[in-house]
């Protein structure tokens, strides 16, 4: 009789759903079922909060499930935290979903000889696509992508040299990790506010609303303009800060061309959050060369998105992340560049997503990238 294989899969797996058993019956195709789960002092690290479900409870559940042969809890902290697991498991099979696929995994199954799949979130028949986020609460509240210029919205860095920062508003097509640099703090705050949805009304002044319901007085780090402005402004913008938290000018496009040339071209690869101890501003090096460095690169980045030039449109995306470490060399270490050179004859440009240490490496790309994630641009409601 030919043995089964074994298969593994990780995750956290609070409020278990539908869409986690349409994930563990796929893994559980392929053979013996063998489920990882995060303790809850790692879903705490990576998320800002401990799950619903004790580590207990979750794994009592997912061994309660037909489809399952066993359940472990991880031992291990940060993203990668199941290699003590993997390699007592000694899986034949390593299964993911889209939005958990990232080079690191790849790697470790492959350095193991472990066949690595990447499963694309689909429903049920009948029934919805379904997040942990979604059971939280149905939300189109939007995150945010900073795709050049980022750092300027702080006055302390657009004293040195004024300059924009173009921001696109993305539709909660999946559930952006937190601390990853798609602006996820404000619009937690932004959930605090108006729970569900944007309100109707001035898009400016609600934004201004959301900037200082985040940063009452007193607040010792203020979060930049341009996250509250990201997520409240549909479409791509152009922040032009001068030495203060608000920008003196914005310019927004809408234009469908655009916006479906920028979805086609732009793709996400999982990093995971950065840590909770993890500190960005240390060993700075602030300068006027290195900020206008910056705005240059950033103005060049909204003139080719606007031409739809890919090739200028990619490499101005890469210098405005170059000057960015150039002024900040702690947003990426060794082990992130790693990850990131993996990309770098797939794609015309990268960077990290907003501050960096982690988060979604983002791509420029004229062709496909595998197991990257798309992104879906939130337009403008004009009726």
């Amino acid at each position: 009789m030919e043995k089964k294989r074994k298969v593994m899969v990780t995750g956290c797996f609070d409020l278990l759903h539908s869409g986690h058993i349409a994930f563990l019956k796929e893994a559980a195709s392929y053979g013996d079922l063998h489920v990882c789960i995060g303790n809850d002092e790692n879903v705490y690290q990576l998320k800002g909060r401990y799950p619903v479900n004790s580590q207990e409870e979750r794994r009592y559940m997912i061994e309660a499930l037909a489809c399952t042969t066993s359940c472990h809890v991880n031992k291990g902290y940060g993203i990668i935290d199941f290699l003590q697991e993997l390699d007592e498991v000694q899986p034949d099979i390593f299964v993911v979903n889209e939005d958990g696929a990232t080079p690191a995994k790849a790697e470790i199954c492959r350095q193991r000889n472990i066949e690595y799949k990447v499963s694309h979130r689909i429903p049920h028949e009948n029934l919805p696509a379904r997040s942990t986020t979604s059971l939280r609460t149905e939300c189109i509240i939007p995150f945010r992508i900073d795709l050049a210029g980022g750092w300027l919205d702080q006055p302390w860095v657009s004293k040195y040299h004024p300059g924009p920062v173009l921001t696109i508003s993305i539709e909660p097509t999946i559930n952006f990790n937190n601390r990853s640099g798609m602006a996820s703090s404000t619009r937690n705050k932004a959930l605090e506010l108006w729970r569900t949805a944007i309100p109707s009304g001035d898009r400016e002044k609600l934004a201004k609303v959301l900037f200082t319901y985040e940063n009452p007085p007193g607040t010792k780090e203020v979060a930049g303009s341009q996250d509250a402005l990201g997520i409240v402004l549909p479409g791509l913008n152009r922040l032009y800060y001068n030495g203060s938290y608000w920008p003196e000018q914005i310019e927004s496009v809408h234009e469908d061309d655009i916006l479906d040339w920028l979805e086609e071209h732009l793709y996400l690869v999982t990093l995971g959050p950065r840590t909770s101890g993890y500190v960005v501003l240390e060993n700075t090096n602030l300068s006027a060369e290195g900020a206008g460095a910056l705005a240059d690169a950033a103005e060049s980045c909204w003139e080719a998105i606007r031409k739809k030039d890919i090739k200028a449109f990619g490499d101005s995306f890469r210098r405005s992340f170059e000057a960015q470490v150039n002024m900040f060399p702690n947003m990426v270490d060794e082990q992130i560049m790693k990850q990131i050179n993996v990309y770098t004859d797939k794609a015309a440009g990268w960077k990290l997503s907003g501050a960096g240490g982690g988060g979604y490496i983002i791509l420029v790309a004229e062709q496909p990238i595998e197991n990257a994630i798309k992104i879906k641009v939130r337009r403008r409601d004009d009726t």
